[in-house]
């Protein structure tokens, strides 16, 4: 099964959000990548149709905004 990914820049949104996410969902289903970590994936969650974090974007290419963190250009500055 291929997993969702969790897009989050580490803002209190963001990680609260994934308590709650990995609170309903397996850590087996979901892969968690902090884009404030992990700036090189930054270009992977815009093609995926990322806008703003946190972000969920599930197995077959839906993107679900969770609340408003901070929107993608901001994490890339």
């Amino acid at each position: 099964m291929k997993k969702s990914i969790f897009y989050h820049a580490g803002c209190p949104v963001c990680v609260s959000a994934e308590h709650d996410i990995l609170e309903i969902a397996s850590p087996n289903q979901i892969e968690i990548v902090h884009l404030g970590e992990t700036k090189n994936r930054i270009e992977e969650a815009e093609k995926a149709g990322v806008q703003s974090v946190p972000a969920l974007v599930t197995p077959n290419g839906n993107v679900l905004h969770i609340n408003f963190g901070a929107h993608l250009t901001d994490v890339k500055n």
